[in-house]
């Protein structure tokens, strides 16, 4: 299974979270950071369901760390 490094900002209206290495425009919200995370996790999964391996960017898998 590929990893995906994920970016989580939080913002004044929520949290908005976004990875790294994907071609295309590919982002969760959520009210808390776990909200967000799981929307983008959601949001990803669909991404590379619907593009395939070309959705991926980099031919080397980014590695990513819990929070």
């Amino acid at each position: 299974m590929q990893k995906i490094k994920i970016i989580v900002e939080k913002h004044p209206e929520g949290y908005v979270a976004y990875p790294l290495g994907l071609r295309g425009v590919v982002i969760g919200e959520g009210d808390t950071y776990e909200d967000a995370l799981a929307n983008v996790k959601s949001a990803i999964r669909f991404h590379i369901e619907t593009f395939g391996e070309m959705a991926v960017e980099a031919e080397e898998i980014i590695n990513t760390s819990d929070r």
